[in-house]
């Protein structure tokens, strides 16, 4: 897939559970805290940390290839497995745990401070409650109607939804619409950068 980095998911789910109590972290929680670091990336520097598509669940947006790589999922490439099984190890159904320590340097530093910030503000929440987050993002919000009436089963997230402020008491996702044109700018340049290859 054109802009997903599977160094930098897979290095992201390893940073999230080397610093999670006993090197562990639960599946929903680490997608959801990946969500969120995408998300306060793209509104700050105009691209995401990950790269991923992503689609609104009914627990929330999720970032799909990330999701597969945590699953084993066998359409993955053989690069993109050999590299998480290096990385993560999968102890449950529920629960993925850190085989070594994070390769820090896939990340820029904008990457790991939003990282490191999305932990100190969400990173106390257990799954669900970060699962009842994410339903009063725009994001999720938009196709809340049409999960419950089971239309479909996932929608895929527009990004530029991402550029808009909600009020979840992080104080994280509230800017100036200036600042947020800026980069909404940058981002769409950057897209459509990408799309000319």
């Amino acid at each position: 897939m054109r802009g997903f980095n599977h160094k930098k998911a897979i290095q992201a789910l390893n940073y999230l559970s080397k610093k999670s109590s006993g090197g562990k972290i639960n599946k929903m929680k680490a997608i959801k805290l990946i969500w969120l670091s995408d998300r306060l990336h793209l509104r700050q520097y105009g691209r995401t940390i990950t790269g991923d598509v992503y689609f609104a669940l009914p627990f929330g947006p999720i970032p799909s290839t990330t999701r597969d790589i945590l699953e084993g999922n066998s359409l993955l490439s053989e690069d993109e497995l050999s590299y998480s099984n290096e990385y993560l190890s999968r102890t449950d159904k529920y629960d993925f745990g850190t085989l070594k320590d994070p390769d820090m340097s896939v990340f820029s530093q904008t990457d790991i401070d939003i990282i490191e910030k999305i932990i100190e503000k969400f990173g106390h929440l257990k799954p669900f409650e970060l699962s009842d987050l994410s339903h009063s993002f725009p994001e999720w919000k938009k196709y809340e109607s049409a999960l419950k009436q089971k239309i479909a089963s996932r929608f895929e997230i527009d990004y530029n939804d991402f550029f808009e402020n909600v009020s979840d008491g992080s104080g994280l996702f509230i800017d100036e619409a200036e600042s947020l044109q800026l980069t909404k700018e940058i981002y769409t340049e950057n897209k459509d950068i990408l799309s000319a290859f």
